[in-house]
């Protein structure tokens, strides 16, 4: 008996880790000059185990590589959608036909739910979105009950964690913002009425990004931070206090009960000081540990269904937020695994990286050991190629932190010509710049070689017109030079 119930113990323990954990899903974004191909990505997907994905819109070429494949799709509809959606349910309609109803039948497209919007209700977007992204949920919703997929397929809307607050700033003192909480309200009733999501993005990096006065222990899951205790319930972490505010919040308005989706949650490696491998790594597994348990927070126990943000890095993000956004990948651009990650969903218990991704030729673009520092074109030229590159590992607290002036202005160069496809004429800065075969990169800093470019939707012709407007900047800087 004592051995059969050890490994009876064992086995079920595996099971509830495999139940718990087996379902991740991840936040697929497409913003990057050089997107991996789309079977290229759900390869990536299939080999890592992650079942899930989330989209940022209903791309047609990513819909079909996930044809037949089995991955669970969130589709999404980008926020400058919603006015066209709530202002005509034929548009809605045309969405559905089009986007959803078109790929399930015709490529077994497994898409389970739609969200309406991105954090519409953000503060920064000043109310923009406001009076459109409840009827635009209320448009989506019927098309799909038209369509016929109104069980198959729920409607949600991914809202950033500050449609929430707590006037304790305890767990239990979580409502909705009072200025949005009507509306808020409204939104919950019709999910809970449709049996459709709450969906959240649930962020600790963004909170020691703003706050300076931020305990960093208490955004990890090792217990090392002073833990919060609301009545009888001690949080140990951020992610359980912030998740458990919005169920407070649901239970104080009559919804304790409607289900909850992580729609995003992660730690940037890059573009910030705490933005770091050590730190991602350290927050993603903890993260994965957490609640490969089952046990879910303290106001909602069993597991917890999320989304890891994100894939892959997106090189061409808007850096207004922070340089970091840039770097949330669990992957780099090319599919490459940043930090030692266990998912629980592989045998090796490590990330697998993409498969046949062709790279450029090993070669970089760098400022000639002859140009002077003072040379008054080296300002503009950096200027210019960070304009229309990637310059967010410059900086304090950076990988690339610790390179001298040259190798500033090297990186910057390099980036520039590897997103210009290496043609030779985007390492033409005047006087300053030479092409190399000798890896510029240190222990610490990546120079790196692109990827082929995927052609697809047009991308090729927005290379060309990048190059054309390329070449003639550079024929500007040397005629005026």
């Amino acid at each position: 008996m004592g051995w059969f119930s050890l490994i009876f113990g064992v086995a079920v323990s595996l099971f509830f880790m495999v139940v718990a954990v087996s379902g991740i899903g991840a936040n697929w974004g497409t913003q990057a000059t050089h997107p991996l191909p789309p079977d290229t990505v759900v390869r990536l997907l299939r080999d890592n185990g992650i079942q899930k994905v989330k989209l940022f819109d209903a791309d047609a070429g990513t819909l079909n590589a996930l044809g037949k494949s089995g991955v669970e799709v969130m589709v999404g509809i980008p926020n400058d959608m919603l006015s066209t959606m709530a202002s005509s349910v034929k548009a809605a309609q045309r969405w559905v036909d089009k986007n959803v109803s078109s790929h399930i039948s015709g490529n077994a497209v497994n898409i389970r739910y739609v969200a309406v919007g991105n954090e519409p209700f953000l503060q920064t977007y000043n109310g923009t979105f406001l009076r459109t992204t409840f009827p635009a949920l209320q448009n989506i919703q019927a098309a799909l009950i038209k369509a016929g997929l109104g069980n198959q397929v729920k409607v949600t809307c991914p809202l950033n964690a500050d449609v929430y607050e707590s006037s304790s700033g305890l767990p239990s003192g979580g409502d909705f913002r009072a200025d949005i909480r009507d509306l808020m309200i409204a939104i919950v009733k019709f999910l809970s009425d449709n049996g459709a999501p709450f969906t959240v993005n649930i962020y600790p990096f963004i909170s020691l990004y703003t706050d300076e006065n931020f305990p960093v222990e208490y955004a990890f899951f090792d217990g090392n931070g002073s833990p919060i205790v609301d009545g009888g319930t001690t949080y140990t972490n951020m992610f359980d206090a912030n998740h458990d505010t919005l169920v407070w919040a649901l239970q104080k308005n009559g919804f304790g009960n409607l289900p909850i989706i992580v729609g995003e949650i992660g730690w940037p490696t890059d573009g910030d000081r705490n933005a770091n491998l050590v730190y991602a790594q350290r927050f993603n597994q903890g993260f994965m540990t957490h609640i490969a348990t089952g046990k879910g927070t303290p106001m909602r126990p069993g597991p917890i269904d999320a989304y890891l943000f994100s894939l892959i890095d997106e090189d061409a993000k808007s850096i207004d937020p922070g340089n970091f956004e840039r770097h949330w990948g669990i992957f780099y651009f090319d599919g490459v695994p940043k930090y030692q990650l266990n998912l629980g969903t592989t045998n090796t218990g490590t990330l697998v990286r993409a498969k046949n991704v062709q790279y450029l030729s090993q070669k970089w673009c760098v400022m000639k050991p002859s140009a002077s520092l003072d040379d008054p074109q080296v300002a503009l030229s950096v200027s210019y190629a960070c304009s229309l590159a990637d310059c967010t590992s410059l900086g304090y607290g950076t990988t690339c932190g610790n390179l001298d002036a040259r190798g500033n202005i090297s990186y910057a160069f390099n980036s520039y010509y590897q997103i210009q496809n290496q043609v030779d004429s985007a390492c033409k800065f005047p006087n300053l710049s030479m092409i190399t075969k000798t890896n510029p990169s240190t222990d610490n800093c990546r120079f790196g070689i692109m990827i082929e470019p995927y052609a697809a939707s047009g991308e090729l012709r927005a290379g060309c017109l990048q190059k054309l407007m390329a070449f003639i900047v550079m024929v500007a800087l040397l005629f005026f030079s």
